[in-house]
């Protein structure tokens, strides 16, 4: 898994170079490059959500389209239109910016339910069905999508079914002291975004997607993924659990994980640093624990302690 650790160091380090001191969301990112999987960016404005997107496009040198999601957007300004072409008498499909490697779309709490669907197939499927006719999608294919948790207002939350098919869910955050500084210091004269530029093959991508697969778990750590999930079914603060797509999702992100640190097998420690960021976001509160200030995230940190590896299962 060598060739996976260099190809994907050097998109990290590329990165550092606009976001500064964040490393473990840059690599996060990188694993949903990896797994061909879908991140949702959860943060307050200004800590760097667009421009993480940008720099992760701009190192790949893969196509990259911007989508500003608002109330009157429509699924077709999302996925495309078929127009009628008056000399040849054809409808004529022209793509919407669904039609890139990698799609921003910015605050897709903004969108109305109807355009939110729109980004279902796309996301599920990797296509795209305008006027009875299905389109595919360029391959690799990623969504990056980021809102905001603080201002609800004139937003549409995103329904479980679309929540499930994130990835992951990170969070950027804000930079320390220090790192702050350095921020500030690399604007002085050129915004750092400007002076990134393609560190590697975009093409070579999904032979790497392939070849994570192969990184090898072992039976006593699929079990424990399994317990883990199946852990948050019957949890008694959580009112919805992980769908089988959960546990598929920690398992690809777990073999990606690996790949990142050269390895070409999962470690129970590759499946904690992941276990929340791939399964928080699919769990649903209980309403009565909600007003005991309970998170998905505690209980998960909670399931963490509490399902053990099953030593004698090696």
């Amino acid at each position: 898994m060598e060739e996976a650790r260099q190809y994907a160091e050097r998109i990290i380090e590329n990165v550092e170079r606009v976001i500064v001191g964040k490393r473990r969301a840059i690599e996060l990112t990188v694993v949903a490059l990896l797994c061909e999987g879908h991140v949702l960016i959860e943060d307050v404005p200004g800590v760097g959500k667009t421009m993480l997107a940008r720099a992760i496009a701009i190192s790949l040198g893969s196509t990259f389209k911007r989508l500003q999601c608002t109330p009157d957007l429509l699924p077709n300004d999302v996925t495309g239109v078929s127009i009628f072409n008056q000399k040849t008498g054809d409808f004529e499909f022209r793509p919407g910016p669904a039609f890139a490697n990698i799609l921003l779309a910015d605050e897709i709490n903004r969108a109305t339910p109807r355009t939110q669907s729109a980004l279902l197939e796309c996301m599920g499927e990797h296509q795209v069905t305008v006027d009875g006719l299905t389109h595919r999608l360029p391959h690799p294919f990623l969504v990056l999508a980021t809102q905001n948790p603080i201002e609800y207002e004139g937003t549409f939350p995103l329904p479980e079914a679309q929540l499930d098919r994130f990835l992951i869910r990170l969070r950027i955050g804000y930079p320390g002291f220090e790192d702050e500084g350095q921020m500030l210091l690399n604007l002085q004269r050129v915004h750092p975004i400007e002076t990134i530029g393609q560190i590697v093959d975009g093409s070579r991508l999904p032979h790497l997607q392939r070849r994570v697969w192969e990184v090898h778990i072992d039976d006593t750590v699929r079990n424990y993924i399994v317990r883990l999930v199946q852990g948050t079914r019957t949890h008694p603060d959580l009112a919805l659990g992980a769908s089988p797509r959960g546990s598929i999702a920690l398992f690809k992100s777990a073999q990606a994980w690996a790949a990142l640190r050269g390895r070409s097998f999962v470690l129970p420690d590759d499946v904690k640093a992941l276990a929340v960021t791939a399964l928080a976001h699919r769990l649903i509160i209980r309403p009565e624990s909600a007003l005991r200030n309970r998170t998905t995230e505690q209980v998960m940190e909670e399931l963490l302690e509490r399902v053990e590896l099953d030593i004698g299962e090696m």
